[in-house]
């Protein structure tokens, strides 16, 4: 088949599994019915493409990406993870051709992290509410400090550095000026539901892989205790405070992508993973010649924002990242980057060669 021609979407598709946590893809199914599509399209094994194209899939999990997650990206209209969701999956269905490789991101953690109010103790001995920013000065003036009882686990038994330890991240943060650190509900427990792929876009890859006999691998991030990881190229702090390495850059996941002549980026959210990753990225690009830039393709209608919904006040949000995310976009398509819709053929894309 001609790479660049749009395929129809697949018998098998329900978009209204998107807004449905407890949707499960037959597995068997998915690969009978692929089978079947890569002998009606003839569709070709995806190492014989002469351009490689490598779709990022930045967290599209459950607790994002549904409204019984614990962290459901629902943007300002409320649907924002499940329409995405659904569009990502067309995406992929319609582009079989054109696609060369999916990795999709998982963000994985465990009880106690830096950003979960199960790290902190206030200063009557209560964790914190989530949904709340952790100054340096929260930490230096004792309102807020690490839980004491993971000293043991965190560091060596010794509460004192961990207290340092705390101090010292959000001042790098705050220094950086991209975050102050934000306490999340819970989210992407290892082993919980919420942590796996939304049903959707695990049986869109599945499809994809078994149709063009192609890699879907899956990259984790997110597992250390003491930094954040919004980007899935690098964590947000690298160093601890006496000097020792925190934690290290992704640097095969560098490679792998800018080694990719044309990589596209969807996921959530655009306000937090989608925009850090996108960030990391770009500097990358910058150091090395920003003309990578033009190899770059962000889905904007395939991502949204984080908008904390204030219950005493309807229609009004606690914390809404809409904004940042719209001005990282256009910072991106600045520096040469191509902001783009899932909606438009590939083939009419700025810079695409078919």
């Amino acid at each position: 088949m001609n790479r660049s021609s749009e395929l129809p979407l697949p018998a098998l598709y329900d978009a209204a599994h998107a807004a449905q946590w407890s949707y499960r893809p037959d597995t068997q199914a998915v690969f009978d019915a692929a089978q079947a599509w890569r002998r009606r399209h003839g569709l070709s094994d995806a190492a014989a493409d002469g351009r490689r194209t490598l779709l990022l899939l930045v967290d599209l999990q459950k607790d994002f990406c549904l409204p019984a997650g614990s962290l459901y990206v629902g943007g300002r209209s409320g649907r924002g993870a499940i329409d995405d969701s659904d569009r990502v999956a067309r995406f992929v269905y319609r582009n079989l051709g054109a696609l060369t490789e999916i990795r999709s991101t998982l963000d994985t953690h465990y009880p106690h992290q830096i950003f979960f109010p199960s790290f902190w103790l206030d200063a009557d001995g209560r964790a914190p509410s989530p949904h709340r920013e952790v100054t340096a000065e929260d930490v230096a003036s004792g309102a807020l400090r690490p839980n004491p009882g993971l000293a043991a686990w965190l560091a060596g038994g010794d509460p004192e550095w961990l207290r340092r330890q705390a101090e010292d991240y959000c001042r790098r943060l705050e220094a950086a000026g991209k975050y102050r650190l934000y306490l999340w509900p819970p989210h992407c427990l290892l082993g919980s539901e919420g942590h796996a792929l939304v049903g959707v876009v695990e049986e869109a890859r599945a499809f994809f892989a078994f149709a063009r006999s192609a890699e879907t691998a899956v990259e984790i991030k997110g597992g250390h205790a003491l930094t954040e990881n919004y980007s899935v190229l690098s964590p947000e702090v690298l160093v601890r405070h006496d000097g020792r390495p925190l934690a290290e850059r992704n640097t095969g996941l560098i490679e792998r992508l800018l080694d990719a002549d044309r990589l596209i980026l969807a996921g959530q959210a655009a306000s937090h993973c989608v925009k850090s990753t996108a960030e990391d990225l770009l500097e990358e690009i910058q150091r090395r010649d920003p003309r990578l830039a033009g190899k770059v393709y962000l889905l904007e209608d395939c991502m949204s924002s984080v908008a904390v919904p204030d219950p005493d006040r309807p229609g009004e949000f606690l914390f809404d990242f809409t904004p940042q995310a719209e001005a990282a976009l256009a910072r991106f398509a600045a520096a040469g980057m191509h902001v783009v819709r899932s909606t438009q053929p590939m083939a009419e894309w700025p810079g695409i060669v078919v």
